[in-house]
Order: structure tokens, then sequence, then C-alpha cells
């Protein structure tokens, strides 16, 4: 620590070469991120069903989201490599990803395999991703990361499309899924690794980073490094976790609800928007700051829903309704309307892009040095968003345009809310 850098906030830097390999790690983590994919996306919308399926996927989720946060906090203290976390990903993904293709009805198959074991996989394999690219990209750790999870939004297009065009493939689909994983999973395992601690790259001087004025007025830095436990004490903590709760639950419906009509080249861009939203939001988030663009990502989620209530409403009538959908939602002039088809694309946009800028706000709120256990624990609010997404589902078997409408709500009270976070830890007498 001796020969460490230290801003104008006190917090150490120790510059080093940028390895040969960065870029391919960061192409690993990638491919690692849309290999786990069809766990989330593809079982959502190919055999998510009432009841069973259901509540498989709402195990699905928990499962990933609690797997994320023991996985990062032994990575973090050295007590596990990043090369054993995701070798074991890689067999979990792939079992899971089998198991959701060759379990048909055996409930304890289904259970054991697709939604404990591959989502404690999926866990171990996205938050060992995120963690190994923002340390080898500290100055831009937002932006990389939130292009690899965009990975995990639109990687599991080509399943949909395969089971789209032959639909009594889908378990052929998903063995291939799982095969896939484990190659690509396993790839990653051999070629990530976490940077040193405190590691910066030594062609940027950290301190004239850290003054930069432009920065600054757009995404400032915490006031100062949170520990999870003075975190955990904060208003901003909670409120991320609750609107990654609502959003959550919204972008898990929606991929069940436009499978629902039989689209499947709706679906397959509701899923691809999905992830390219992701990077889009990052990229605007720069420019015009997290909490703007973040509400503007909420506001077009709700949007979305209310697309898509208008265009099945207007199809109610003429066409009656989705025999097997996993909705049962009103077909007819709805699944050829611009209504859904700008439905889609509004909640696409908006579906998957909160999270990484949510990613970014808990660096931005509460720091670097404890970013991946603070984040972690927002992200467990996802095993909430499962429930959610299972009890909209639920309306809309009966009522789709009217659970809908309550999804809408849903996105439209934390888009409400977004542009009213403050950065904690500062004086309540300072403007915001």
């Amino acid at each position: 620590m001796e020969n460490a850098i230290r801003d104008w906030r006190g917090r150490a830097y120790l510059p080093g070469p940028v390895p040969a390999d960065r870029t391919r790690m960061f192409r690993l983590s990638l491919a690692a991120m849309a290999a786990i994919s069809p766990l989330q996306y593809g079982f959502a919308a190919l055999l998510a069903r009432e009841g069973a399926g259901l509540t498989l996927l709402a195990a699905w989720i928990a499962a990933q989201a609690a797997g994320a946060l023991p996985a990062l906090h032994l990575v973090r203290r050295g007590r596990l490599g990043v090369r054993p976390a995701l070798a074991a990903g890689a067999v979990l993904s792939a079992a899971g990803l089998a198991a959701a293709g060759l379990a048909g009805t055996a409930w304890p198959l289904a259970l054991a395999g697709y939604a404990l074991l591959g989502g404690l996989g999926a866990g171990l394999v996205y938050g060992v991703c995120c963690e190994v690219v923002a340390s080898w990209y500290p100055d831009r750790a937002a932006a990389r990361v939130g292009l690899i999870t965009g990975a995990f939004g639109y990687g599991a297009v080509p399943l949909l499309v395969w089971a789209g065009l032959a639909p009594g493939s889908t378990p052929a689909a998903f063995v291939t899924a799982a095969a896939v994983a484990a190659v690509v999973v396993g790839a990653a395992a051999r070629g990530l690794r976490a940077a040193p601690a405190l590691w910066w790259p030594e062609s940027l001087d950290p301190r004239t980073h850290t003054l930069d004025a432009a920065r600054l007025r757009v995404t400032p830095d915490a006031a100062r490094q949170f520990l999870l436990p003075q975190a955990l004490r904060t208003r901003a903590l909670p409120a991320l976790a609750l609107i990654l709760t609502c959003a959550g639950a919204v972008s898990v419906f929606d991929v069940i609800v436009v499978a629902g009509t039989g689209m499947w080249a709706a679906v397959a861009l509701l899923v691809a928007l999905n992830g390219a939203g992701r990077s889009l939001a990052m990229r605007g988030s720069e420019r015009f700051g997290r909490r703007r663009t973040l509400a503007a990502v909420l506001g077009s989620l709700a949007l979305g829903q209310v697309l898509l209530a208008a265009g099945m409403t207007a199809g109610a009538g003429v066409g009656g309704t989705a025999g097997a959908g996993a909705a049962a939602v009103p077909a007819g002039e709805a699944g050829h309307g611009a209504l859904l088809w700008l439905g889609v694309v509004a909640a696409g946009l908006g579906g998957g892009a909160f999270y990484p800028l949510l990613a970014s706000l808990v660096r931005e709120f509460f720091g670097v040095e404890r970013h991946g256990e603070i984040h972690a624990v927002v992200y467990s609010a996802k095993a909430l968003a499962g429930v959610g997404a299972v009890a909209l589902t639920a309306a809309a078997l009966t009522a789709p345009a009217t659970a809908l409408l309550a999804a809408a709500a849903l996105a439209a009270l934390p888009a409400l809310a977004a542009p009213r976070l403050r950065l904690p830890g500062l004086p309540a007498t300072l403007p915001a």
C-alpha cells in the first residue's frame, strides 16, 4: 500500500499495466452471460405455464438471485477463486438447462435440476462475470458491465427462434443449450481472473479522473465508501431494492404474456431489445445521469404495458383467445396490430435496462470498495420479483388486459420515484 496513489477523497489506487488479454476476458464474460440466458428468458417464453411451470420459474429466479451474494462474498475475500466458481457455474447451469428440456412432467427432477441447480449456477456465472469485468475496467465499470448483462437478455434469442420455427423441438433445443453453456462457461472459467486489489490502468491518472468536473456533474461519486451494514441503514438501498422488485416482476411477466400470443417473432424481438436496451441505457446515463435515465427506462416499461393491453383489448372481440398460451391472452387483431408491436418495443427497451442502471446507482451511492456485496443485496430482491411475475401471470389467465394495466402501475410508481433518489451520506442542508 505504500506505493498507492490517493485521490482527493482518500481512496487508494495501485496503477499497473493493462494485461494483453483484457479484451479477451471481456468477450469471454459476455459469451458466458449469453450462454446462461435461456435459463430465464427461454424457460419463461417456452415452458412457463400456469401452475407447475410458473412455480418452477419463481423458484429459479429466487435461487439465481440468492446465489450471487455468497459467490461474490467468497470471491472478493479470496476464499473462492474465479476458476472454480465458474467451473461450478458451468456444470450447474448445464444441468439446469438439460433438466428444463428433459424433465417433462417429472416435478422433483425439474425442481431440483432446473430451479435449484440451474438457478445457483446462473447466480454464480452472473455474479462472478460482473465482478471480473468491473475489476478490469474500473474507470468505466458501469458501461462494461451493462454490455455483458445485455448478453444475459438477448442470449436466448437463438433458442426462441429455433423453438418458434420447430415447436416440437423444444426439448432438443434446451439440451443443445445445455451443451453450449457447458463449453462456453467452461472456457470462461479457464480464461477469466480478477484484477489485483485496487488495480487501476497506469495509462490514466486516477486523480485526474476523479476530479473530472463534467463527469461528476452527471455521475457523481459516492460521498464516502460505505460498508454493507452502513448501506443497509440508509433509505437509498431499500428504495433501489423496491424498484428492482417492481420492474423485475413486470419484465418477466411480459415475456410470458407475449409468448402466450403465439407470435414468436414478437417474443424474440422483446428478448433482443431486453438485452440491447441495457447498453443503450448505460450510454444515455453517461450523458443525462443515472436517475433520469432510470426514470425514462421505467416509463418506457410502463408505456409498454399500456400499449400491450390496448392491442390485446382491440383484438379480444375478433379473435377469441390463444388456447395453450402461457397467459391465454387474446389473439385476432392483437396478434397483428401495430399497438402490440409498439408495446413489445417499449416493454423490451425498458424490460432489462434497469438492471445495469441500478448496479451503477449502487456504485454511485455507496462507493466501489463494497459495491459487489451491496449490489448483491439489492439484486437479491429479484426473488420477490419472481413471485410478483407469477402473481401477474395468474391474473392474466382470466383478465390479461387488467393484469397488464396493473403491471403498468407497478412500473410507473418507481418511475416517478427514481428522480427523487439522493446520494446518501451528504448533509441534508446541501443542495442535491
